[in-house]
This record gives structure tokens, sequence and C-alpha cells, in this order.
């Protein structure tokens, strides 16, 4: 495979997350598949993918770190699951500028959920960040509160929330001498998705036109940018990938607006630029320290 260079690895991460923030416009094409069976098909058609591309990138030998995976690699795959399914039954609840943000307060979940479980000193800007990204999301929702379902925001944090436990327990691995893999945890997730979503998916009701479009997110959106997401990682430094990871937000409203006429609301672009804005001014200062 080619080697991937710091600056390959940038423009593959904006490749990345452009591809990430086509869920959004695509769903509200859809004719016939709601809720449930949206996810199942996707996570289906990101199963089927994941089961021809990771043998041909990695070997065969892929499907044997499912055995000595250990506990954290399950783990990571529930979280994956939780992810997967949370995202697209949100996308279907509320607007897409909505779970977009509030999506992006992974990043300082994550670090706070460190701090909580396995001791990890928070910097004070981190603090800071937190509090002003609490704010932001407080303000996008505080003004909606009439508008939009208690289940659909509730839904919607599970995506930011799972994430955050997802990278604690690698963290928490690695630092005990067990790298995990996660590839083969993003196929176990998949895996995991389909078998929760199925019984409640049913009866199917999704048209060729559905079918056609949930098999291009599946694909396209979530198991190629997946695995190319986590080469990038090996380049990049965490907080390379926090900032570049938040195009997919703009990218994802942008698209839901052009695409699909779903203009966002002015409280949910304030709310967003603070959380945005919280997550970029971290990670800034976070790089200056590393360097």
């Amino acid at each position: 495979m080619l080697k991937l260079t710091h600056s390959r690895a940038v423009l593959l991460m904006v490749a990345v997350t452009l591809l990430w923030s086509i869920a959004g416009v695509v769903t509200r094409h859809l004719e016939q598949a709601r809720s449930f069976e949206v996810t199942f098909w996707r996570s289906f058609f990101t199963l089927i993918s994941l089961l021809v591309m990771l043998p041909a990138l990695q070997g065969r030998g892929v499907f044997g770190t499912l055995r000595r995976g250990g506990a954290a690699l399950w783990l990571s795959g529930v979280c994956w699951a939780v992810m997967f399914t949370a995202f697209m039954v949100a996308m279907m609840l509320m607007p897409v500028a909505n779970v977009l943000v509030t999506m992006a307060a992974g990043p300082l979940l994550t670090a706070l959920f460190a701090r909580v479980f396995i001791g990890h000193r928070i910097a004070l800007r981190t603090w800071v960040s937190i509090s002003l990204a609490g704010l932001g999301i407080g303000w996008m929702y505080g003004s909606q509160m009439v508008g939009l379902p208690l289940s659909g925001t509730l839904v919607a944090l599970c995506v930011p929330v799972a994430a955050a436990a997802n990278w604690t327990v690698v963290q928490h691995s690695q630092r005990h001498g067990h790298a995990v893999d996660l590839v083969p945890s993003v196929l176990v997730g998949a895996v995991l998705s389909v078998l929760v979503t199925l019984p409640l998916a049913l009866p199917l009701q999704a048209t060729r036109h559905d079918l056609f479009l949930l098999a291009v997110l599946g694909v396209f959106q979530l198991a190629i940018p997946c695995v190319l997401a986590v080469r990038c990682g090996r380049v990049l430094k965490a907080p390379e990938m926090a900032l570049l990871g938040l195009l997919e937000v703009i990218f994802g409203i942008l698209l839901a607006w052009l695409g699909a006429g779903e203009r966002p609301a002015s409280a949910v672009l304030a709310g967003g630029a603070l959380v945005i804005g919280a997550l970029v001014f971290n990670e800034m200062l976070g790089w200056k320290e590393q360097k």
C-alpha cells in the first residue's frame, strides 16, 4: 500500500470526514425505510464490506485477532455498535445539524471520561473548553425544547458518550500493555448492530431505492472511511485527528442544507460555534504543548 506521509494523511482524513458527512443528506431522500430499519441495513452493508475489505488489507489473520483481542476489543465493539445504531436513529428523529453538533462534544467528553475512570489529569484549558461546550449544547437545545423530541436528544447524546467510552477503554488497555486493533472492533460493532436492530426493524419496508442509498452509506459512509481513519490515526496525532474530525460537522450541515433543504436554526449555529470553538481552542493549545 502507498506509504502514508503526514500531508497525505491530512488530505485522506479530510476525505474521510467528507464521506462521513453524507449520512444526513442521504437519509433525507429515503422513501420507506425508517428508524431501526435504516440502522439495520446500513450496518448490514457495512458488515459485508468489512468482511471483504479486512482480509484483503490485513490478511485472513485479522479474524484471529477477534479471538485473541480480549475483553477490551469486545468492549470497543459494543461502543462502536452503540455509535452506529444511535447515530442513524438520531438522524431520523432530529435535524442533521443538531445531531452533528452534539457529536462534536465527543473529544471533550473523552477527556472527562479519562479523568474519571483512568485518572488522566485534565488541564485547565480542557476544563474551560468542557464548560464552553456544555454552554453551547445547552444554548442549542434550550431554545428548541418545545420543538425537539426528548428521545431524539437522548439518542444523539449516546453517540459522543459511546465514543468517549470507546477511547477510554482503548487507552486503558494500551496503558496495561494490551493494544486494541480498532479495525476488528469496528467489525464487531457492525455485527452487534445488525443483530440488535434486525428484530426492531421488522417488518422490513425499504424499497430498492432505499436499499441502494443505504448500501452507499454502509460502504462509503461507514466501512471505507472508518478503516481509513484508523490508518490515519497511525500517522496523525490525537489533536490533529480531533480538529480534522470537526469538518464532518461543517460538511454535514452544508450538505443537508444544500441537498435536502434542511436549514439549521440560528440557535444551532450559535451553539455549534461555541462547541467547535471550544474544541479548537483546546486542541490547538494541546498541539502546541506537545510540540
